[in-house]
């Protein structure tokens, strides 16, 4: 049974960090992927930070280049997201997904979501 459990989330000011944690179990991590998604208030959730299934690297969606870094500990079980530099627009709530065939810019079947955990950035 797969579970995924993120945590981290909070009330921060503009301009601070955050880390927020994705603790995964039930899933075999060589077939599949794992990803970072947001929804903000009144808006379709979007792909922030997905591996690009195929070449090794991570896909970061523009709005978040430069100060969202995604990271993997297989010792814990736990894929990372570290979000520098919050502003206001990153406010809503953050999911880990696992896709069964992988992510191509953060697209791709999600077989399994977690709760999610809510991020609000204070002006």
């Amino acid at each position: 049974q797969v579970q995924l459990v993120e945590t981290g989330g909070g009330l921060v000011e503009a301009g601070g960090p955050l880390r927020l944690s994705c603790e995964f179990s039930g899933v075999m991590r060589d077939y599949y992927a794992i990803g970072w998604f947001r929804q903000a208030p009144g808006k379709e959730r979007e792909g922030v930070a997905c591996p690009s299934t195929g070449d090794g690297t991570t896909y970061y969606a523009n709005s978040v280049k430069g100060r969202f870094t995604m990271s993997t500990d297989t010792t814990k079980n736990t894929v990372y997201l570290q979000i520098n530099s919050l502003k206001p627009e990153d406010t809503g709530v953050y999911y880990c997904a696992v896709a069964s065939m992988g992510f191509h810019e953060c697209q791709g079947y999600v077989a399994y979501w977690g709760q999610g955990t809510q991020v609000t950035v204070s002006s």
